[in-house]
């Protein structure tokens, strides 16, 4: 099972649609999924059409995560049954059984752990209550954006840390010190973490601004910098308003979108990126 942190310290970089844009590629490639909803505005629960019934949300799981049995309190995305229709659409209906796509509910109530002074014991609080999700080979945490607890509970609990920025000054610098922040994490607290690499996200490909602060992302990151870079999507509001995944969004824009999903998800979890990312890190600690 590999556990990423999908973070930010710049909002508005569309972090949320970049979770659900793995998960949507994750489920067409058929690799069971659990996303962890941690940002206490919940709005990757909401892109990713769940509808829970008395199961715990994840904050009131990390009040008690001794406790707390995740099996019983995950919530199956609808995209799971969205596939399901398509399948049997296409005249597939006596093929596999759709894959997993669950979610760990978020809600406001995690917000009472997003405070700067969390100690080590609360900082495990997410690690105990995945201890529960071996069912899974794919874990991704949607993170607040901020490097207050919840995201410093979020790290301790992942393998990997992917940070998505868009090419502009603000975003790129707030990248670099997310990457200082993960390597002093690190040191003190989680010595297994590395950086997934950076997702360059809302790319607007005729935009001299943009193509200039990709070129500076490349010179600053290197590998790090992951391909493909993500378009903007015009009609994404509308596909995470109607809690589709991309994948089953009518077009040519969505088709091409859940395309470069599928590759970044690729490389996301390639082990050759674990490669680079410690060359990386090694020159960053020279």
């Amino acid at each position: 099972m590999q556990v990423v942190s999908i973070s930010s310290l710049k909002g508005g970089v569309g972090k949320t649609s970049v979770t659900s844009g793995l998960a949507s590629a994750a489920l067409a490639a058929g690799i069971p999924t659990l996303v962890v909803d941690l940002d206490p505005h919940a709005d990757a629960s909401t892109a990713l059409g769940v509808s829970p019934d008395d199961q715990l949300d994840i904050g009131r799981m990390l009040r008690s995560p001794r406790r707390a049995h995740l099996a019983d309190n995950v919530v199956a995305s609808g995209w799971v049954d969205n596939a399901r229709s398509n399948g049997k659409a296409n005249g597939k209906a006596n093929g596999p059984a759709p894959h997993v796509l669950d979610v760990a509910v978020g809600s406001a109530y995690t917000g009472i752990y997003d405070r700067p002074d969390l100690g080590r014991r609360d900082l495990r609080r997410l690690s105990t209550v995945l201890a529960g999700a071996a069912d899974y080979k794919l874990v991704l945490i949607d993170c607040p954006p901020s490097l207050n607890g919840l995201t410093r509970m979020a790290w301790s609990a992942s393998d990997k840390v992917a940070l998505v920025a868009e090419p502009g000054l603000f975003s790129v610098a707030g990248t670099e010190r997310t990457m200082r922040a993960i390597q002093l994490f690190r040191q003190e607290f989680a010595p297994r973490l590395s950086p997934a690499g950076i997702v360059a996200n809302r790319v607007r490909s005729g935009s001299a601004e943009h193509a200039f602060r990709l070129a500076e992302m490349e010179s600053m990151f290197g590998e790090l910098l992951l391909a493909p870079h993500i378009p903007e999507q015009a009609n994404w509001q509308q596909i995470q308003g109607a809690a589709h995944s991309i994948h089953h969004w009518p077009g040519d824009s969505a088709k091409n979108a859940a395309g470069l999903f599928d590759a970044l998800l690729q490389n996301l979890i390639h082990p050759r990126g674990l490669a680079a990312a410690g060359a990386i890190r090694d020159r960053s600690q020279r």
